[in-house]
């Protein structure tokens, strides 16, 4: 598992963590069962607070994406098909709320962001 963490980032680290584990899950670098490193092995790979790591974990246990058992560990959950795709709706939105900002700053009208977007999806190999 390889996590990245970016001091530039506005993201907070824990988030940056939630992130990249939810994403390696979402392609399947993750899978299903697959034991998570432990809390402070994974602390001191990153070089963080456990404390950081700790509320990482709890992010991903609420969203449903591991599953932590006392005295066997952490676990990636269950592939849960409507979950992953409830997060990638959320993440398209964050992303086309990003897009909608930068058109409506640069007077760029609603019905040519909506052509470009149909373009891409209908282009399908992003």
């Amino acid at each position: 598992m390889e996590i990245i963490i970016s001091t530039n980032s506005k993201k907070p680290i824990y988030e940056q963590i939630v992130f990249q584990i939810k994403a390696q899950i979402m392609e399947g670098t993750l899978q299903s069962g697959m034991p998570m490193p432990s809390m402070r092995a994974l602390a001191k790979s990153l070089h963080v607070s456990v404390i950081t790591v700790q509320r990482a974990y709890e992010q991903l246990q609420r969203d449903g994406f591991i599953e932590t058992t006392v005295g066997r560990g952490t676990f990636v959950a269950a592939q849960n098909t409507a979950l992953y795709q409830e997060e990638q709706q959320r993440q398209a939105e964050e992303h086309l709320a990003a897009a909608a900002a930068i058109a409506h700053a640069g007077g760029i009208p609603l019905h040519t962001l909506v052509e470009v977007l149909t373009m891409f999806y209908q282009e399908g190999d992003l």
